[in-house]
């Protein structure tokens, strides 16, 4: 996110009270997902898998379809046996599996067709990225970390500058908590940490640091495009699962466009078998 949410609630110390329970959730998160991502595998495609079916419920539930129990169920279950085939490395069959359920939602929705169907693709593509991108051997940690420390410094760098600069705003008819500021602090701070990854031997700097900055764009895209599906159906929170962040979309918003994105990127470059080698080899 490029702006704090709560700064918009006026009451006295909600802001600070917002903050510390952001802080302290992502003191757990963080190293848990660093951790399933440094074993990669099962473990990461686990991980995946299960953010993915959370994300596809609460878009549903954005777009007024979760009541439609054939829907969420075929949705789930397609990125579940989709989550095992990429466990197992069978990616093809992981594709078939994702385009077959795609299909099915879209059959099954009877209400918001389109909006459901597109919820299943976003989150299907996803998991998707996710796994592929983790996938390469030699290059998937590093590749999947700088899609993670862009995502996050994006977000905080949004966050501490929206919230201490303020200013013209990003898009109000979206948003209109964000500002240009925010936006401005959230790619800075992504070319930071873009470039400390670098500093450790990941990879050479200057392509290091393009991939970074075209992937905080995507973030802060993302962030927005959830904004506005949020605000087309009077939304404002995809719901409370995490303290002091919202829902998985909330949070995930800007992570779902970078790393589809980074995957795009690599599968050009490197091809499925190394995707995160084509995102971080120049």
């Amino acid at each position: 996110m490029t702006q704090p949410d709560s700064a918009a609630t006026g009451k006295p110390g909600q802001g600070a009270r917002n903050l510390v329970q952001r802080v302290l959730v992502a003191l757990v998160l963080i190293p848990l997902a660093l951790a399933l991502a440094y074993a990669g595998g099962a473990a990461w495609t686990a991980l995946v898998t299960v953010v993915a079916i959370g994300l596809y419920v609460e878009w549903l539930m954005v777009v007024g379809e979760v009541k439609a129990t054939s829907v969420t169920v075929s949705g789930a279950v397609a990125l579940a046996l989709s989550g095992v085939c990429l466990a197992l490395g069978l990616v093809d069959f992981a594709v078939v599996v994702l385009g077959l359920g795609l299909v099915v939602v879209a059959a099954l929705a009877a209400g918001h067709r389109g909006w459901a169907a597109a919820g299943f693709l976003y989150t299907a593509a996803a998991e998707l990225a996710s796994v592929l991108v983790r996938s390469d051997q030699d290059h998937g940690w590093f590749a999947l970390v700088l899609v993670l420390l862009v995502v996050w410094a994006s977000d905080i760098g949004g966050y501490a500058a929206g919230r201490s600069i303020g200013g013209p705003k990003l898009a109000p008819l979206i948003s209109p908590n964000k500002t240009w500021a925010g936006a401005i602090g959230g790619f800075v701070g992504s070319l930071i940490v873009a470039a400390g990854w670098a500093a450790t031997g990941a990879g050479r700097m200057m392509p290091i640091l393009l991939v970074g900055a075209v992937l905080s764009v995507a973030s802060q895209l993302g962030d927005l495009f959830e904004s506005a599906v949020k605000r087309r159906f009077g939304v404002k929170d995809s719901s409370h699962i995490i303290p002091g962040h919202g829902g998985l979309l909330d949070r995930l918003d800007g992570y779902v466009a970078a790393v589809v994105l980074a995957a795009v990127l690599g599968l050009a470059r490197g091809g499925l078998d190394g995707v995160g080698r084509g995102l971080m080899v120049w």
